[in-house]
């Protein structure tokens, strides 16, 4: 990925100048980021920082999701590819850390929490709507994207409009996934809780969707949009957006610096951002272009 990416470097000779009082400062150094070399200043972060630590180790766990695609699918060579992938990929080089070091860890929706409590995983960057049951159990740093909910239907299906015709349509079942916000926020819109159905990612639903099990699919729209394009004319999205879903990066609760690391990271790198998303999801028929959000304080 072309990238201007900040490398930040972590260097021990550095550290212990500087705890003598020393003002000795490395050379800048050029990392090979992807598609080009970015040449970059020498970074040290404070002892004891989250960002030190992942610095020296050189490496770090990124928990994403493996079956939504332009965010998160397992490609080809066996690692997820996508803009949420990218994102990661910005905040890792800015660790010093590259690709190659990076350990990518399935998060489906209803384990996002769970990895970062139990310290699976460094950070989760998974479409992971921000929202304050979330926040009682780990920090957000970001949003870095802003999606909305939409429905994905039968191309020839002409009965679903939106949300509000789902109760009219109460033999339509509607799929989404264990403990995601859309599965929640569809529910207000049903006839009955039998209407919803419930996998663990949306490749299933999407299955179901293609063989008729279920007539609606619902997520966040640019999720949808990826469906739909890998559909070959079989899927469509229907109706408007519904609710404002707020993606942002999952980290350990309390961890207020490496929350201000992340959004600092991202507003330096903006230019990486916007390839990110032209060369991902953005490339996707439909989808807008993204800005990325001003930051919800670090707490």
């Amino acid at each position: 990925m072309r990238a201007k990416t900040l490398i930040a470097l972590l260097a021990a000779g550095t550290l212990a100048l500087a705890g003598c009082g020393g003002d000795a400062t490395p050379d800048p150094t050029t990392v090979d980021t992807g598609d080009s070399a970015t040449s970059v200043g020498p970074t040290t972060f404070e002892a004891g920082t989250t960002m030190a630590e992942l610095s020296k180790a050189g490496k770090i766990k990124i928990g994403t999701k493996f079956d939504q695609p332009g965010f998160g699918l397992k490609g080809l060579s066996g690692d997820p590819e996508g803009f949420d992938v990218e994102v990661a990929k910005i905040i890792a080089g800015a660790l010093g850390i590259e690709g190659d070091n990076i350990e990518w860890v399935e998060t489906p929706s209803k384990v996002r929490e769970e990895v970062i409590e139990q310290g699976k995983v460094d950070m989760v960057v998974a479409t992971y709507t921000i929202n304050e049951k979330r926040a009682e159990r780990i920090a957000f740093a970001g949003p870095y994207y802003i999606a909305g909910q939409q429905l994905m239907v039968a191309a020839d299906d002409d009965k679903i409009t939106g949300p509000e015709s789902l109760k009219d349509n109460p033999d339509s079942k509607v799929c989404s996934v264990v403990g995601s916000t859309p599965a929640e926020n569809i529910k207000e819109y049903l006839a009955s809780d039998s209407q919803l159905v419930l996998f663990d990612v949306y490749d299933k639903c999407a299955d179901a969707l293609r063989t008729g099990q279920v007539q609606v699919v619902t997520t966040d729209n640019v999720i949808l949009l990826g469906f739909v394009s890998e559909s070959d004319g079989k899927f469509k999205l229907t109706g408007d957006l519904f609710t404002e879903e707020p993606y942002g990066i999952g980290i350990p609760k309390g961890d207020t610096t490496f929350c201000e690391f992340i959004n600092q990271t991202l507003a330096d790198n903006e230019d990486a951002y916007n390839e990110a998303w032209s060369s991902t999801a953005g490339s996707v028929e439909g989808a807008a272009d993204a800005k990325l959000p001003e930051p919800a304080p670090c707490a």
